[in-house]
């Protein structure tokens, strides 16, 4: 990596993170449970994981975890099974009705920011283009492949070339 998408990425998760109270909120209201346990669903809407597993992936600590998968399988979200390469263990999957609530939540789209208003439509198609090919290189890492991007598409091929600033969020 180089300095500059670091700079470019610490920018980005300052605005992003700045910007996501409204979202979490309104994703906790829709489920009538705290944004946590929604962190927990949507991990679990990836694939089914162990205990362990899914405290790391939610970023939470592991007695944390349990006291969310505890709550999660009394609203009939989610259900423990042994885990068949390892019976001793169990695995947290989604239920029907946990994979309904994620489709719900997924329906809730945030807001974009105010400071969006700042770029015009051939910016947002660049700013789309860009988001896509991140997002492109993350699947392909998530599969363990090597990444080949595809050439950038918008109609105004200057908006790739120049650089990238974002104003930082506080």
């Amino acid at each position: 990596m180089t300095e500059q998408a670091d700079e470019v990425w610490a920018a980005y998760m300052a605005l992003a993170t700045h910007n996501l109270g409204a979202w979490r909120r309104a994703l906790a209201e829709e489920l009538g449970m705290p944004f946590g346990r929604v962190r927990v669903l949507r991990r679990l809407a990836e694939r089914s994981m162990g205990m362990k597993e899914l405290a790391e992936a939610a970023l939470v600590d592991a007695p944390a975890a349990t006291v969310a998968v505890n709550d999660l399988e009394r609203r009939g979200l989610v259900e423990r099974l042994v885990d068949p390469e390892n019976r001793r263990s169990k695995t947290v999957s989604l239920t029907p009705a946990g994979r309904e609530a994620c489709a719900r939540v997924e329906r809730i789209r945030p807001a974009a920011p105010a400071e969006f208003a700042a770029l015009d439509a051939p910016d947002l198609e660049a700013l789309a283009g860009i988001l896509a090919r991140v997002a492109e290189a993350s699947t392909a890492a998530s599969a363990g492949e090597r990444y080949a991007p595809s050439p950038p598409t918008t109609s105004n091929p200057t908006l790739l070339k120049s650089p990238v600033s974002m104003g930082r969020a506080s």
